[in-house]
């Protein structure tokens, strides 16, 4: 399961990444609300772990943003506060649970196990997009009879971009996204993945390309071969 962390105490959000690593679970953390909703607008999150005081966008103003797109992912809203009224807010702004800190590790991983449960009935197994299937389990990519086998990065990439149909992908974005914020990745990483890609999307026939945008990064389009 993949979980993101909103957090703005970054001391905290590290922590409860070790946390959810430690479980069995990968998890990335943010620091500010808007980047927050950034990356949680890209649905590659089963489960979002958001706090409710962020600088620049609150959590309650997040979660509410999220809900009015249509956005189902599990929320688990952590805050310090702990009156009927705020959690009540927090609940009817679209949070599924809520926990107030301080709080044990214990319980923590208990509720986003329980979380887990609920949504994995909707957990989807692949990405589509075009004529592709991308099967998130086994990495395989295919397109009709034809498949291929992607390596991790590759994975991350073409995932990235399936998710992102609707808006261009930077490069800079792609470089945190899949090789993180202390990744020492470059610009050079990420035209060689997106040039892997292509080749492998021209190996089993695939109407849909990787379209670069000057300046702008990637985005996938669908391209009638005929």
């Amino acid at each position: 399961m993949n979980v993101l962390v909103i957090e703005d105490e970054r001391k905290l959000a590290d922590a409860i990444v070790r946390i959810l690593t430690d479980a069995g679970y990968n998890a990335e953390a943010t620091y500010d609300g808007q980047s927050g909703l950034t990356y949680a607008e890209s649905g590659l999150y089963d489960l979002i772990v958001l706090d409710r005081m962020l600088p620049g966008m609150d959590g309650i103003e997040l979660l509410r943003n999220l809900r009015h797109e249509k956005n189902s992912t599990p929320v688990l809203m952590l805050t310090a506060r702990t009156s009927t009224e705020d959690k009540v807010e927090g609940l009817d702004a679209g949070a599924d649970d809520y926990l107030t800190k301080p709080f044990e590790s214990a319980e923590f991983l208990a509720r986003v196990r329980a979380l887990g449960r609920r949504q994995g009935a909707v957990i989807l197994d692949e990405a589509n997009f075009g004529d592709l299937t991308l099967d998130l389990n086994t990495h395989d990519l295919s397109c009709g009879t034809k498949s291929v086998h992607l390596s991790g990065k590759e994975f991350e990439v073409l995932k990235l971009l399936m998710s992102s149909t609707q808006r261009v992908v930077s490069k800079q974005d792609l470089l945190t996204r899949v090789w993180g914020t202390d990744g020492e990745a470059s610009e050079n990483s990420a035209e060689a993945y997106i040039s892997f890609l292509r080749k492998k999307l021209n190996h089993i026939n695939s109407k849909v390309q990787i379209t670069t945008l000057r300046m702008l990064g990637y985005r996938l389009e669908m391209f009638d071969q005929e």
